[in-house]
């Protein structure tokens, strides 16, 4: 839990007794849609689908049937109830054998999740998708601590431009981190610069296993710009 945000991790690993049990909570369009998928992806598809119905069917006090879905001008998805827009917020993110799945009552928010293994070409990736200054910070660590700090950062960065939902139309690169969290704290405030009244908390919720990012808006009471 971090503020009104609820955090959930689903196990992705293969179960078929568990995968068998979520498909039931998958409607015809969500069926079809898994059909689309490879044998892993299918499986992180509908092992996170079942558990958002789930949480979101808990959290609105509506049946599995009244829940669905709709999209955004940039695809992020939202919960709608008997049709209607549902005004609890959520965002996934899968990699490997791990899922998250983050709820809210209000407010826009990401979360981005990453199983830390070695890349190729990580310096590539520096390049593309830090800034000059956390591009140098990168520059002067090496081994498992800067594989592990470029995870860090990158789903920091990729748990704000979900929370934002503008996808990739927004240059992920011109998004830094902020400086606590670059130096080690669990959790930082960021400000996107076209959008200077709209502060976003941001918490580094990863573990060993997996590098992992919340980001949620700040209500106007919590951020002083009331």
């Amino acid at each position: 839990m971090a503020g009104e945000v609820a955090v959930t991790h689903v196990d992705l690993a293969p179960h078929p007794a568990r995968e068998a049990s979520a498909l039931a909570w998958l409607n015809e369009v969500e069926l079809v849609r898994r059909e689309r998928y490879y044998s892993g992806p299918r499986r992180c598809f509908v092992l996170c689908r079942a558990a958002l119905r789930s949480l979101l069917c808990a959290e609105l006090g509506c049946r599995n049937h009244q829940l669905g879905f709709q999209e955004s001008e940039y695809g992020k998805p939202f919960a709608l109830v008997d049709g209607q827009p549902a005004s609890t917020s959520f965002n996934v993110s899968h990699s490997g054998s791990h899922g998250l799945i983050a709820c809210a009552p209000r407010g826009r928010l990401g979360i981005d999740v990453e199983e830390i293994a070695h890349p190729r070409h990580l310096e590539s990736l520096i390049e593309a998708v830090m800034d000059p200054e956390e591009q140098a910070e990168l520059s002067r660590m090496s081994g498992d601590a800067q594989l592990r700090q470029f995870f860090r950062l990158w789903t920091c960065k990729e748990a704000l431009i979900k929370a934002l939902g503008t996808g990739f139309s927004t240059d992920i690169s011109k998004v830094q981190v902020p400086a606590a969290l670059r130096q080690g704290a669990g959790s930082g405030v960021f400000q996107f610069e076209h959008m200077p009244g709209v502060m976003w908390q941001l918490d580094d919720i990863g573990n060993q296993e997996f590098a992992a990012a919340l980001a949620r808006e700040l209500l106007p009471a919590e951020s002083g710009l009331s």
